[in-house]
């Protein structure tokens, strides 16, 4: 593939900042983690709904989007900036997301994307996320939230046309201008906690097995109701608690940025 003019390079005076310049791209664990049918997503111009379409083709969801697993852990989204951590490597940049914040990353959330999805642009902070507090409210979150019942489950997706669990909640409180955590267990530990019978709409589920990691959140909407994306192969639902979820509830989390 070609590396567009004008993006990251291997340069010694190639700035430390870029701009993610297509619609929507994937943030990789490795430049090896990519599969044939994730080609559409690769292209210099990448086509998302292309890439879903053949990945919903597969006769298995392993050939498809559940063998993201492990090879893809998040998205990036058109005017979203990244700093680069090592320059283009044929046609790889690694980089990290200072608006996707990561547990032992101060700079943000690591992985690999296509160099020709990225602008490079002068050394420089990393703009704040559009929007404002004043519309950082519980309402507003949920209303935000329920627009993407009924899309599929997206391993590693942030955006309206894919999201996982963790991404319902990010992208939600993005789109009202808060940088909030990418992963479940990183959005707990940026919460307020909250004891298990203190639940409020707004405030965050999250699961786990024992002596497990948090595996999954969803967001309270009423008194044992859930808005989430449930897991590879479902949709964006609001529902009452299911009794396997309620059996590894383990905390809830209070979004401290809403009002």
């Amino acid at each position: 593939m070609t590396t567009d003019t004008g993006t990251a390079s291997t340069s010694s005076t190639a700035p430390s900042l870029a701009i993610v310049n297509v619609d929507i791209t994937g943030l990789w664990t490795t430049p090896q983690s990519p599969r044939p049918i994730d080609g559409p997503l690769l292209a210099d111009r990448p086509d998302h709904a292309r890439w879903l379409a053949d990945m919903d083709a597969e006769a298995t969801l392993e050939a498809g989007r559940l063998g993201l697993y492990d090879r893809f852990d998040s998205e990036l989204l058109e005017g979203e900036p990244v700093v680069i951590a090592s320059g283009d490597t044929d046609g790889w940049t690694k980089v990290t997301s200072p608006w996707q914040p990561y547990d032992g990353h101060e700079v943000g959330y690591p992985g690999y994307v296509r160099t020709a999805h990225l602008r490079a642009v002068d050394d420089a902070a990393p703009a704040d996320l559009p929007g404002g507090a004043a519309a950082a409210t519980v309402e507003a979150f949920l209303a935000e939230a329920r627009t993407h019942i009924g899309l599929p489950y997206l391993w590693g997706g942030i955006s309206p046309e894919g999201l996982d669990c963790s991404g319902l909640v990010h992208y939600g409180l993005r789109r009202l201008g808060i940088v909030f955590p990418r992963d479940a267990g990183d959005q707990y530990r940026a919460c307020e906690d909250v004891p298990l019978d203190g639940a409020q709409p707004g405030d965050l589920y999250f699961f786990a097995h024992p002596d497990k990691p948090i595996h999954h959140v969803g967001i309270v909407t009423g008194p044992d109701c859930i808005l989430h994306s449930p897991s590879t192969g479902q949709d964006v639902v609001e529902e009452d608690m299911p009794e396997s979820r309620a059996k590894t509830l383990t905390q809830i989390g209070r979004i401290r940025q809403l009002q």
